[in-house]
C-alpha cells in the first residue's frame, strides 16, 4: 500500500492492518523459537550419546574394583518401596499399619509419605481411601 492508501484508511482498517502485521511477526518469532529448540535438542542428544560411552567405561572400572555405581536401578524397587509393595500384596493397608510393620522390620519410615506419593505417582499403588493404599 502506498502512503496515500494508508492516509485514506479508517481507524478500524488501520487497526485491523496492525493486528494482521503483529500476528505475522508473532508467527515468525514462533518459527524461530521452534527451530532454536530443535537445534538445542539435537545438541543435547549428541552430548548424551558422546558421554554415555565414557560413563559406561568408568562404571566398568568402578565395578572391576568392587565399587558400586550410582546409576539408576532400571525399574527395580529397592529398600522401603519394595517392602511396601510386598506388604500390599496381602491386601490394602492404612499408613499407620504400613509404618508399624516397617518399623518392626527395622526399616526407616521417616519419609513414608514421600515414598507412598512416589509409588502412587509411578502407578505402583492406588489410594483406596485417605491414608489407605492397595496395589495398582
Amino acid at each position: 500500500m502506498g502512503k496515500k492508501d494508508i492516509q485514506q484508511m479508517s481507524a478500524e482498517e488501520l487497526y485491523a492492518l496492525a493486528q494482521k502485521k503483529e500476528k505475522e511477526e508473532e508467527a515468525v518469532q514462533k518459527e524461530k523459537a521452534k527451530a532454536e529448540l530443535a537445534k538445542l535438542r539435537d545438541e543435547r542428544k549428541e552430548l548424551i550419546a558422546k558421554h554415555k560411552k565414557k560413563l559406561a567405561a568408568l562404571d566398568a572400572q568402578i565395578r572391576a574394583m568392587g565399587g558400586r555405581t550410582g546409576g539408576a536401578s532400571k525399574g527395580r524397587q529397592t529398600g522401603a518401596s519394595a517392602t511396601i509393595l510386598k506388604l500390599l500384596a496381602d491386601g490394602e493397608m492404612d499408613t499407620k499399619s504400613i509404618r508399624s510393620r516397617l518399623e518392626s522390620m527395622g526399616i526407616s519410615v521417616s519419609n513414608l509419605g514421600q515414598t507412598m506419593a512416589y509409588l502412587k505417582r509411578n502407578g505402583k499403588v492406588k489410594s483406596a481411601a485417605r491414608g489407605v493404599y492397595k496395589l495398582a
